[in-house]
């Protein structure tokens, strides 16, 4: 019997409709005797209209209250595919974070997940299929958490290392991971293997199929990926390390970021230890730096220095 983590984004669970349809690929899983936990995103456009009620609210929006807010979504996503499956006479079950319980720490909007309880759920799986939100945690004190857009991969990827599955399965939109972007160029081609190495890249470069995150703790604990769309049958793009794979291309793909801010630090005293005074603060703050360029001086004195963050974190880099 193999276990499997189903993550589905959210357009993937975007209607009742498609809903229903998430419950027949797992219910073809369970009959073929797969252990199935299925993690999901809310339905698509419900965590972007759940941030705008807050902002009518208060544009400073408190992170606590917000990650309450937001954690919702998922909820509402787990009670009714729960349900399909349920329909579909498939023994399922709905588990919210705090009730597994999923332990997170860090800041509100950008927690981490440490760890998560495996009994009651792996005890569970021998009779019927654990629908778990993703996006979320609760913390040691208690509170409501959320792992930052996009998180929902990382929790399956999470859910697949401590529960040991044989793999990890990301449906979503589109039939797996392309050489760039479809919509953008119609002639993209679909890639069939890719490492570890090339996918973290990508994503961490624009690519949005996957979460950077996600595919970093994939690699450490060599969880095998399977990116696949929830609306065809086409055999996707299966993600593992380099050795497994057989090269005939220099160039696998190419990304892009709009959500990029640059910062340049004029002036920087040229001297070692001056870089870790000015990154330290923002590593506290859990603000990831992309790239970092530094100007040789000519004087050997002083030099500037230019890194980019996300977008969002822009405020908090310069406060």
């Amino acid at each position: 019997m193999v276990k499997k983590v189903l993550k589905f984004g959210g357009t993937s669970v975007g209607t009742t409709q498609r809903i229903h349809h998430v419950a027949n690929i797992i219910k073809k899983e369970r009959e073929i005797g797969n252990k199935i936990i299925a993690v999901v995103s809310a339905m698509a456009g419900k965590t972007n209209e759940l941030i705008s009620y807050s902002k009518n609210i208060d544009e400073n929006f408190e992170k606590r209250e917000l990650d309450v807010l937001l954690s919702s979504g998922e909820q509402v996503t787990c009670s009714l595919l729960a349900g399909a499956l349920m329909k579909l006479n498939i023994e399922a079950k709905s588990w919210l974070n705090w009730q597994i319980p999923i332990l997170t720490e860090g800041e509100h909007t950008n927690s981490r997940i440490i760890n998560i309880n495996i009994n009651k759920i792996d005890e569970y799986l021998n009779k019927g299929v654990a629908v778990i939100p993703g996006f979320q945690g609760i913390s040691k004190d208690g509170d409501i958490t959320t792992i930052g857009r996009g998180g929902s991969d990382a929790t399956a990827v999470a859910i697949a290392k401590i529960f040991k599955a044989d793999t990890c399965e990301i449906y979503t939109d589109v039939d797996g991971v392309y050489s760039s972007d479809p919509n953008k160029i119609p002639v993209a081609k679909k890639i069939d293997k890719i490492s570890y190495e090339e996918m973290l890249e990508l994503s961490s470069l624009g690519a949005k199929v996957m979460q950077p995150s996600a595919v970093q703790t994939a690699m450490m604990y060599q969880i095998p990926l399977h990116v696949k769309s929830t609306f065809t049958n086409r055999e996707g793009t299966k993600i593992f390390s380099e050795e497994s794979i057989n090269y005939d291309k220099v160039v696998t793909g190419v990304a892009y970021s709009k959500d990029e801010a640059k910062i340049t630090l004029q002036g920087v005293d040229d001297k070692p230890g001056v870089a870790a005074d000015i990154f330290s603060p923002l590593s506290e703050k859990q603000i990831n730096i992309d790239m970092v360029i530094q100007n040789i001086s000519l004087d050997g004195k002083k030099t500037d220095l230019t890194f980019t963050v996300k977008r969002s974190d822009l405020g908090k880099s310069t406060d």
